[in-house]
């Protein structure tokens, strides 16, 4: 069974899969505005989507104040992701906000955490990680909202391209351990 998963992990989908995933985020970070576009609309559908299931679980529950506050929550939903369809830049710039406070907060807590831990082993990671973390937020928050721009299209690239790297060198590892072990 573990070497069928590992016959699999090394195919050649599985590096194309990867290769793929690496070009598209090159692709993403040259167009990131466009990525970012992209990212909204399938946010804003997602939200849609939840807000119609939302709806339909609202009548399936019991009790008319719990059938009231699941319809108002499904509204909401709905609400939020027609907008986030309609006006993709208003949502580009929002998520770009919440983005921004997101690191901030996360800076600072990873920053707090390191003073708590500070003697502990490896600790010095948890510093650099609350440094540069509060160091971007606070880059994302002075340029905002012209940061809207590219922040989540560059991000999302960057993740496309180191994900597409890791399966890629997992695939591979994987194909030199199946073509070791046949």
């Amino acid at each position: 069974m573990a070497e069928a998963k590992l016959s699999n992990l090394g195919s050649g989908p599985s590096i194309v899969w990867a290769i793929l995933l690496i070009v598209f985020g090159f692709l993403a970070i040259s167009l990131p505005l466009a990525t970012s576009f992209g990212v909204v609309i399938v946010i804003g559908w997602l939200i849609v989507l939840s807000g119609g299931f939302q709806f339909i679980h609202a009548f399936q529950s019991k009790g008319a104040g719990s059938v009231l506050w699941k319809l108002l929550v499904a509204i909401l939903y709905l609400i939020v992701g027609i907008f986030f369809l309609m006006h993709p830049v208003i949502g580009v710039a929002g998520l770009t906000l919440g983005l921004a406070i997101f690191f901030l907060a996360e800076g600072v807590l990873d920053l707090a955490a390191y003073f708590q831990n500070r003697h502990a082993g490896g600790s010095g990671w948890l510093l650099m990680d609350g440094i540069i973390t509060l160091i971007l937020g606070l880059l994302v928050w002075r340029q905002w909202p012209s940061s809207s721009l590219w922040v989540i299209g560059t991000l999302v690239g960057i993740s496309m391209i180191f994900t597409g790297t890791t399966r890629l060198m997992i695939s591979l590892a994987a194909r030199r351990l199946a073509s070791v072990n046949p």
